[in-house]
């Protein structure tokens, strides 16, 4: 008798246990009715996370888009949405929060960034503070950033393209967009005084993004497995080489030194030195911690807190400018009569930005109103998003809707792509074609370009610093020199969350105009 109560209980349990983990999530779940991208993702989500092993991620994802509509179930509890209305709208807008995803990646210092907090009451906190400092007119018109801007295209840029072009000497210009993206950001945060001299200092450079890279290729694991690489370390294994955690302490030793550099200039009102926005952040947090009724602010927190801001701003900021400024330098080296235009809308500038030195900047402002130029950088970054993939949230309690699927569960992992929204052929004819005409008002109607800047993804809702100085990095090298391609093999990128060419270089030729 006891030996049948115990074989039922454990029939029960099976029975129980295939209920919930088959016939519920493949059949009876509401996300069971959205289409699969594989047979198996009801149950497992072992398809996908073989996808993201092997990166495949991007490509996987818009190929089942393509294949099965605009939203797609990648796993037992995860979606993929691919539409303006009803999908990225409602998500991104609609105040979804952000899945624990972000600060597996991306958090440093034992806390998190505004990026990274998954909470939207303190992300909105944190982008008040630094609002100000990025918006559209301040950067227009901060007299920090055309310092900087003066030291970094007149001091270091243009001297290194003009010897190459004199001696007939190809540059690798990815190389050189990495350097040149780091010294405008750092300089920005932390004042030129404080910032990196990259382009100047080629093995410091080329260590820097040795330590930076080299963690890339491991990155699935926090992402995808995140507790499998503590687990193995108890049993002496390990996925993610020692290495990686050595770079680690030496990136965030060299963050924390930029940030005591800017402690130690926070005084100042010198436009060259003052670092402005180390300074409004570290005001800011002072004075939350005032109308927190602390009566002395933890300054050991407080300098891993800024670290951790300004390290995620600094990395993001000059990874994403220099892939999108290597592809458009690439294809505007592979279009010569897009090249001639691009040119002759520059030196429409007064006054052009023309070396060596005769004058000033032209206002950025007036950088920021050439049509030509804005058509350029918005169809390079359609086609080579430098952050093409994906952008994972969590659906709300009790239940949402989303493009016309009603009724998904709380806690669901959605995502959207900017590499698939910006491969809608509906949107965006010939979608893999690099397109410039795409984005002018003299080539499209008000609708039809309405409709493009909604499905456009690809710094999400930011990037306007990135965008500024990719113009100013464009305006000035094209003022003054022609580009012809040497070597662009493997310049196809890597599908990854953030991409590269795989090739890792890009080899042009500068010739004086």
């Amino acid at each position: 008798m006891v030996f049948t109560l115990t074989s039922l209980a454990v029939g029960l349990l099976a029975v129980l246990v295939f209920y919930k983990a088959v016939i519920y999530p493949a059949f009876i779940s509401p996300l069971s009715k959205i289409p699969n991208a594989h047979w198996s993702v009801p149950i497992t989500p072992a398809w996908m996370l073989w996808k993201r092993f092997t990166s495949r991620n991007n490509r996987t994802i818009q190929a089942v888009h393509e294949k099965l509509g605009p939203i797609v179930r990648l796993g037992p509890s995860e979606i993929s949405i691919n539409c303006v209305e009803g999908g990225i709208k409602a998500v991104y807008t609609g105040g979804f929060e952000k899945h624990d995803w972000y600060p597996r990646v991306f958090a440093s210092f034992g806390t998190v960034s505004m990026f990274t907090m998954v909470g939207s009451k303190t992300h909105a906190n944190r982008k008040r503070m630094l609002s100000n400092i990025y918006s559209k007119s301040t950067l227009q018109t901060s007299l920090h950033l055309r310092i900087v801007s003066n030291a970094v295209i007149f001091d270091r840029l243009l001297p290194i393209l003009d010897k190459a072009a004199s001696s007939g000497t190809s540059m690798d210009v990815h190389d050189l967009n990495q350097g040149l993206t780091m010294d405008f950001v750092s300089s920005y945060l932390f004042g030129l005084q404080n910032g990196t001299k990259f382009l100047q200092n080629d093995s410091l450079r080329k260590h820097w993004l040795h330590l930076y890279m080299c963690r890339k290729p491991f990155e699935f694991y926090s992402q995808e497995v995140p507790y499998l690489d503590g687990w193995l370390r108890r049993i002496g294994l390990r996925v993610v080489p020692k290495y990686c955690d050595e770079a680690n302490a030496m990136l965030d030793a060299w963050a924390l030194d930029l940030c005591d550099k800017g402690e130690q200039s926070i005084a100042s009102t010198d436009p060259g030195v003052e670092p402005i926005v180390y300074k409004q952040l570290k005001q800011s947090l002072d004075k939350i911690s005032t109308k927190n009724g602390e009566a002395k602010p933890d300054r050991v927190q407080q300098r891993l807190d800024i670290a951790c801001e300004l390290y995620d701003q600094l990395t993001a900021g000059f990874e994403t400018s220099a892939v999108a400024l290597t592809y458009l330098f690439w294809q505007v080296s592979r279009n010569q009569d897009i090249q001639d235009k691009l040119r002759e809308e520059l030196l429409t500038l007064n006054p052009p930005v023309s070396y060596p030195k005769t004058a000033e900047l032209p206002p950025a402002k007036a950088i920021d109103s050439l049509s030509f130029l804005e058509a350029i950088v918005t169809e390079t970054l359609r086609l080579h998003a430098p952050i093409p993939g994906i952008q994972p949230r969590v659906t709300p309690s009790p239940s949402c809707t989303l493009v016309g699927y009603a009724d998904i569960p709380p806690n669901t992992r959605v995502s959207a792509q900017g590499y698939s929204l910006h491969r809608n052929p509906e949107v965006f004819p010939d979608p893999e074609s690099w397109q410039p005409k795409r984005w002018l008002e003299a080539e499209n109607s008000p609708a039809d370009l309405e409709e493009k800047r909604r499905w456009f993804w690809a710094f999400g809702s930011g990037g306007r610093m990135c965008v500024g100085k990719m113009k100013l990095a464009v305006a000035a090298i094209y003022t003054n020199f022609r580009t012809t391609i040497v070597n662009d093999d493997k310049i196809e990128a890597i599908d990854a969350y953030t991409v590269k060419p795989e090739g890792d270089k890009l080899i042009l030729n500068f010739a004086r105009i």
